[in-house]
């Protein structure tokens, strides 16, 4: 079963390095300029994954489908209390304060949005993706409402950061609840074919656009000082300790499958690129956020395909 299940889960990681690749290569080799990557990136994060949530929450979400609808933002600040947790047990190991703030960060946050996207596209069928995409998409509520705030103050707070509305209600936030707020009053039937059509179409480009721009990033990221004792104790805790701490509360609670593999999932993931995002527009220094976001997508390409591997044989089996 465990066999098997790791062919599934490495074609599919190996897919989405196919499309982080293009993005390495258009950048390492100035195809995509700086300035050509941000707008890439903010027609991503601003127009297109907004659509794809909107318009996949307009037609499959139904409050009598997802009752506990609610549950899934709070999962994601739980999961994110829980890497603070862990993160706080080996902070001790790294010198100096801003330094291990920013370990703190990178333990606490993950690639929620756009790792977990590509894998529910590449390991499920459409009938489950469909499904894992409102979960998703409820989980991400709870993320992007507090990854902006929270990180600001921990990394930036000492040069007196200020964390404007834009930043908390921003465009895939404000996706989320309008979709929601549509459903729940009713207006979304009112929404005709003609307009979605459109809308779907842009949303459909969110996944190779936000893998193009995972890619890049990583290109333009550069790994000084390097910190050898840092990078092992972040694979360590964030790629291995709290994915197993997952594997360990999923099967003990017994969880449905699909919410058991969002679980895994945002655990098995790499740090958030974001991280590098707000360090550069708060101008702080990078001490060591650039290097674990970097080996931690690195290491993560083994990691990630024994976690999932290792969950979908126990379900199989059970």
């Amino acid at each position: 079963m465990f066999g098997e299940a790791f062919k599934i889960t490495a074609a599919a990681v190996t897919q989405i390095l196919i499309l982080a690749g293009i993005g390495y290569f258009l950048k390492r080799k100035n195809i995509l300029s700086d300035n050509g990557l941000d707008t890439l990136s903010h027609l991503t994060i601003d127009v297109t994954l907004p659509l794809l949530i909107f318009v996949q929450l307009i037609k499959d979400f139904n409050f009598s489908l997802y009752p506990d609808w609610w549950m899934f933002p709070l999962l994601s600040v739980a999961i994110n209390v829980l890497g603070l947790c862990v993160g706080l047990l080996f902070v001790g190991w790294i010198s100096g304060r801003q330094a291990r703030l920013q370990f703190l960060s990178l333990i606490t946050f993950q690639n929620s949005g756009f790792l977990p996207l590509a894998m529910i596209v590449s390991l499920l069928p459409a009938h489950q993706a469909g499904t894992m995409f409102i979960y998703l998409f409820l989980f991400l509520v709870g993320f992007n409402l507090v990854i902006w705030p929270v990180v600001a103050y921990m990394l930036c707070s000492s040069r007196g950061a200020k964390i404007g509305l834009r930043e908390i209600l921003n465009p895939p936030v404000i996706a989320s609840i309008l979709g929601i707020v549509l459903v729940f009053l009713g207006f979304n039937r009112f929404i005709p074919g003609i307009v979605l059509k459109p809308l779907k179409m842009v949303g459909d480009c969110t996944l190779p656009l936000a893998m193009f721009v995972v890619g890049a990033d990583l290109a333009r990221i550069k790994v000084e000082h390097f910190n050898p004792k840092a990078i092992f104790l972040i694979t360590l805790t964030k790629l291995i300790i709290l994915p197993l701490l997952g594997l360990a509360l999923v099967f003990k609670l017994r969880l449905p499958e699909l919410v058991g593999l969002l679980i895994i999932l945002q655990l098995a993931v790499p740090p958030a690129t974001s991280l590098a995002v707000i360090l550069r527009h708060y101008k702080k220094e990078d001490l060591l956020v650039s290097q674990g976001i970097f080996f931690g997508h690195l290491f993560s390409i083994i990691t990630i395909p024994i976690f999932l591997s290792l969950y979908f044989a126990r379900v199989v089996v059970r």
